[in-house]
Order: C-alpha cells, then structure tokens, then sequence
C-alpha cells in the first residue's frame, strides 16, 4: 500500500510539472500590446484619417439654359456639374438642360421661388422683376469687359442686391460671372446708325430694360422667347434681334439673316441662380463647393468665349453674312435714354464709384 502511494504521488508531481511548465510556455508565446499612449499628453503622432464614406444623403439640381449644346455655356455648364460631383463624391448631382428644355424662364423662376430643386441660367433684366435696379446691368453700354463685371461682384451694392433676393424672393446667385459677350443688331439690312433702325421689329425678352434698350437705340422691340428667333425672321414677324456673335452661329440665324451690326450695345452678364431653399438644405461644405465651382467654371466659360468669338465671326462671314462697322458715339448716344426713362443714371453712378470706373 506504502509503495501504491508513493507511485502515486510521484505521478502527480510530474503531472503539475508538466503543468506549469506549459503555462510558462504560453505566457512567452502570447503577443504583447503596445501600450496605449495618454490622449492627453500624446500628440506627436496622430492616426491616420478614415477614408471618407459613401454620403448617406443624395441632393440632385436640375439646371436649365436656353442655348444650344454647342455653344460654350453649355460645355461650361456641364464642366461645373462634373467638379461639384467630383468634390461631393457624387452626393450633389447637377443635370444640365439645354434648349429651354425645362420650359419656359420666367415660369422656371417662380418655380425657383417657390422653393423647387431648379436653378437656371438667367440676368439682371429678368431679376430687376423683384429689384428694379438690377436692371442697370443690362443697361445699353453698362460696362465694357470681364474685368468690370468680376469687380461688381466686391461692390456693396451688389451684395446687398444678392442678399435681398435670397432673403425675401427665395433666389440664390451662385455666380453672375457668366459673361456671353457683346449683343449686335442681327438682322437682313444694314444699320450704320439708330436712324438706319426705325421701324425694324427687333425681337428681344420681355423685360423693361430689354425693350427700352432696344427702342432707345431707335427699333422696335418685340418680346419673344429665345426659341422663336429663326422662325420669327423666317415668317416675318420680327426683322431680327439682338445676339451675340457664338448664339448666331450655333443657331444658324445666318440662315435667315444677312448683316450683323456691330453695335455692341449691351454686355450681356448671365446669372446662375438656384432656389435659395434648395441652396440652404445643403449642408454647408456642398453649399460652398457649388458656389466655388459655378464662379470658377463662369469665369473660365466667359474667358473662352472671348477667345472663340473671333472665330464665329469669321465663320458667320463665311456663311455669307457681312458685318457692319457702325456709328458707335452715335449708338452710344441713343442708348442714354434707356437710364432715362427707367430712371437708372444714379444707380449707375453709384456703380461706378464702388468699382472705381469713370
């Protein structure tokens, strides 16, 4: 029995030996974890930043003009809708739509107004509907270059204008750096001075400042919308209109028309306007990329169509049109009357001063 015990307890020794001694094997095996370092002290290095998400939350603009796929606003347009989708990872997508494809502009701005995710390609003269003033932008021989019109936008009067028409009519500019270039007098005779164009049925947009710009330098204006150009001439109901020189190209208007009168009576500055409830449901960092990019994209648009507008004359000459070289001071002259009658000579000159122009 003594033996039986000692056996025994001999075999259990070497049991709880070989016990720890694999326990201690363990221990040496396991890996160890780096101290964490105090959030308080630590700040030499920090983590790396997580990859952004997949936005939970997807915004669409529907955006309309009434020009062509081919002229540069569109491509501009289209430019803009790529970099804010870019630097939004897709959750801003903008739909550009051509050809006065979403309808009519004056009802797409009460649909802006009333707080639809719209936004269009619009000016001073439709704005001057909520502030009368605005009106001068569009002024015959307001302003002479890109430069002029990018210095308006650090006047205080024209911020106050954009603040006004955000708080109380609902509309947010983006951007008001869309420049289209100088608008002439295209039409089948020539008009060497504003005598030359009485009793001429000019089509223009319904707006004050539009028809009396137009009957200032001595026509007849005609409100008609932008599509009905071609077929107005080519029924007879307007003897022509007012264009720039990439519109009369890309709208084949030297199909009806033969003479451009280079009156150069109005630099024709363009906004892109969006519903000021749809601008503020953004969140804020997408509110300032759509801002940047439609600036960056208006001035880079307006810069190009400065440098193409040579060729589209050129080829407008080429489709048998000829350009007239016309009595500017008298052109000039006349247009006066348009800040006359709308009473626009103060806002003028307070313009002026603000920008530091004579």
């Amino acid at each position: 029995m003594k033996k039986i015990n000692k056996s025994m307890s001999a075999l259990l020794a070497l049991v709880l030996t070989a016990s720890l001694t694999a326990a201690c094997g363990q221990t040496k095996e396991a890996p160890q974890q780096a101290a964490k370092p105090d959030a308080a002290t630590s700040g030499a290095t920090k983590p790396e930043a997580k990859p952004q998400e997949a936005p939970s939350q997807k915004f669409v603009l529907n955006f309309g003009h009434v020009l062509s796929e081919s002229d540069p606003y569109h491509a501009g347009y289209l430019s803009w809708a790529k970099n804010v989708s870019e630097r939004t990872k897709g959750a801003l997508e903008i739909k550009v739509y051509p050809n006065s494809q979403l309808g009519v502009e004056e009802d797409i701005i009460k649909q802006i107004k009333d707080g639809k995710s719209l936004g269009y390609n619009t000016d001073s003269a439709r704005m001057s509907s909520f502030i009368p003033e605005m009106a001068v932008m569009n002024a015959p021989y307001f302003v002479d270059s890109l430069d002029e019109v990018i210095k308006l936008n650090d006047t205080p009067t024209v911020k106050a204008w954009k603040e006004k028409l955000e708080k109380e009519h609902k509309i947010k500019i983006l951007s008001f750096n869309w420049v289209q270039g100088f608008r002439h007098m295209v039409m089948n005779k020539p008009a060497k001075t504003p005598e030359d164009l009485k009793g001429s049925r000019i089509r223009t947009p319904g707006a004050p400042i539009w028809q009396e710009s137009i009957r200032a330098v001595g026509a007849t204006p005609v409100a008609l919308p932008f599509g009905e150009i071609y077929s107005g001439i080519q029924k007879g109901t307007i003897d022509g209109a007012d264009n720039v020189y990439n519109s009369t190209l890309n709208s084949k208007l030297f199909e009806v028309t033969k003479y451009v009168n280079e009156t150069k009576h109005i630099l024709l500055i363009n906004f892109a306007i969006v519903s000021a409830d749809f601008f503020n449901s953004l969140p804020a960092d997408y509110q300032q990329i759509l801002m940047e990019e439609s600036d960056k994209a208006a001035i880079e648009t307006s810069k190009k169509i400065e440098q193409i507008t040579g060729e589209s004359k050129k080829k407008l000459i080429e489709n048998g049109m000829k350009i007239v070289e016309v009595d500017m001071n008298a052109y000039k002259a006349a247009g006066e009357k348009a800040y006359e009658v709308l009473k626009l000579n103060d806002i003028r000159q307070q313009l002026y001063t603000e920008m530091g122009k004579k």
